[in-house]
């Protein structure tokens, strides 16, 4: 089973808090309608982030699997006893 690398865990993890991050935001934008100025700037700040995060760890995830070869299995990865049938 091959993990993912530290940087491609550590990229999954901050877009998942980031987007918990933005719909938390929402709700309270939705149901508590803040009236603080500073409010209106940031509740959105989360969503715009997303998508940024969701590119770091799908270019991270794609270089880690080119960088460990991950391709079609070739005839010399399949174990012998495969050729068996049961």
């Amino acid at each position: 089973m091959n993990r993912p690398g530290p940087a491609v865990r550590w990229a999954g993890r901050l877009l998942c808090w980031t987007l918990g991050v933005a719909m938390l935001a929402a709700a309270t934008e939705a149901v508590l309608s803040p009236d603080a100025a500073w409010w209106q700037t940031a509740w959105p700040v989360p969503w715009y982030l997303v998508p940024a995060w969701a590119l770091l760890w799908a270019a991270l995830r794609a270089w880690e699997k080119h960088r460990q070869g991950h391709g079609r299995p070739t005839d010399e990865d399949v174990p012998a006893d495969y050729d068996q049938a049961a």
